[in-house]
């Protein structure tokens, strides 16, 4: 599998995966997570304008896409019911989600993300138990609820180099 950043030609293909997630999430239980068309179009476009959209291929072409900067999240600023691991500079991970029901292809963007930077944060919702039972596998931390721009709960996790 080869990561590399999403141009815009990616981009139905991208829509197309962000689709079949919703579904998959829906029905695993977590309908209220990525609700009325999220991501939108526009926000993907934006994710690849800035060049934080990435997409794994395999021979079968895109088979896995999520956004992944060292920034400021916003909504990291304040934590609730716990704390972040540390206050150093972080990777950023969101809209992460895989073409097919392949094993595996979440845990390989994120070990990629973790190689980019020994920092990482994500979060997800509290009814998204695939994406928690990924974290927990690949060593996430999780370190209490954060608040979304539109006020909604995230659990949030993070996870550290033993060096860092």
């Amino acid at each position: 599998m080869q990561i590399q950043k999403s141009t815009p030609e990616d981009l139905d293909a991208i829509l197309a995966i962000y689709t079949q997630a919703r579904q998959f999430m829906a029905e695993s239980g977590n309908p209220g997570q990525w609700v009325r068309g999220y991501p939108q179009r526009e926000r993907v476009q934006q994710d690849i304008q800035a060049g934080h959209s990435y997409v794994a291929l395999t021979e079968d072409g895109i088979v896995a896409v999520f956004y992944f900067a060292i920034e400021i999240e916003p909504s990291y600023a304040e934590i609730s019911a716990g704390q972040w691991l540390n206050d150093h500079p972080y990777g950023v991970v969101h809209r992460i989600a895989s073409a097919s029901r392949q094993r595996g292809l979440a845990a390989a963007c994120l070990n990629w993300c973790f190689a980019q930077h020994p920092n990482i944060r994500i979060d997800t919702h509290r009814d998204n138990l695939p994406m928690r039972r990924l974290l927990q596998k690949l060593d996430y931390q999780y370190c209490g609820v954060i608040r979304l721009a539109d006020g909604a709960e995230r659990l949030a996790f993070q996870k550290i180099a033993s060096d860092t």
